[in-house]
């Protein structure tokens, strides 16, 4: 059975959907099927594993508002044990089409559960925010990995974050558990960079990730031609430290085992 994680931090702009497109390509190079749900309506992760969001026809928004089932809305993508479910503009409106849905936090738990056999992992990239698809992505995800950027305001929201998954572990999902923190956007020069990491060492103690993102440029273009970075440029930093990150959750899996 497929172990869920949702990549998720409200804030923008800490490389999350780079860590959820990353993360779910290095997962498929080292042999592990893979699914990557974009459930964010900017649709990133969509267009970074080469998919055209014009041509998508079904996507998570079909499975938020129309009930569809996961397997109708999952696509192969050109790279090694990764399939995807796309997003898709619309999905910008779903969090008030559902609002007054029974059980719509239990949406994509409902969707994902019948193909979870299929697959080793299922990663979700989550929308900036705190709503609703948030919401379902907790509820069904086995763990999350929270992204944290190496600036000055890093921590700030975190407590929120963390409040929301208070709430889903007390009302519907009793199980889930932080997968860890990763610092991205890591300039080891700066002493401010420094300083970040011990506070959120401080405040994530034992669950920040060995591995750090460095900044990278072949991390910034890779995107632009729709390529997970491993594929763009096996040998550059970024791709080194997504293969790293990618072992370490690998090797605590098979401790746990």
């Amino acid at each position: 059975m497929a172990k869920i994680i949702a990549i998720s931090n409200q804030k923008g702009g800490v490389g999350k959907t780079t860590t959820a497109v990353n993360f779910a390509a290095c997962l498929g190079v080292a042999g592990k099927k893979t699914l990557l749900v974009d459930a964010d309506p900017q649709g990133n992760a969509t267009s970074g594993v080469a998919i055209d969001k014009r041509q998508v026809k079904m996507s998570t928004y079909d499975i938020f508002v129309e009930g569809a089932k996961a397997d109708q809305c999952v696509i192969t993508t050109p790279y090694e044990n990764l399939h995807i479910i796309p997003s898709s503009l619309d999905l910008a409106a779903a969090e008030l089409e559902i609002a007054e849905k029974p059980h719509r936090e239990a949406l994509l738990k409902n969707a994902l559960l019948p193909i979870k056999q299929y697959y080793d992992y299922i990663i979700i990239d989550c929308p900036p925010s705190l709503g609703l698809i948030t919401a379902n992505a907790l509820t069904v995800a086995d763990s999350f990995l929270v992204p944290i950027q190496c600036e000055y305001y890093a921590l700030e929201g975190l407590s929120q974050l963390m409040s929301t998954v208070r709430r889903i572990k007390r009302q519907y999902n009793q199980a889930i558990e932080l997968e860890g923190v990763l610092l991205t956007m890591f300039d080891g020069r700066l002493n401010l960079t420094q300083q970040v990491v011990n506070e959120v060492k401080k405040f994530f103690p034992g669950k920040v990730f060995k591995t750090v993102i460095p900044r990278g440029v072949r991390l910034s273009e890779a995107p632009s031609f729709g390529m997970p970075v491993i594929y763009y440029d096996k040998g550059c930093k970024g791709s080194l430290a997504y293969t790293e990150m990618t072992n370490e959750i690998i090797a605590k899996e098979r401790k746990n085992g």
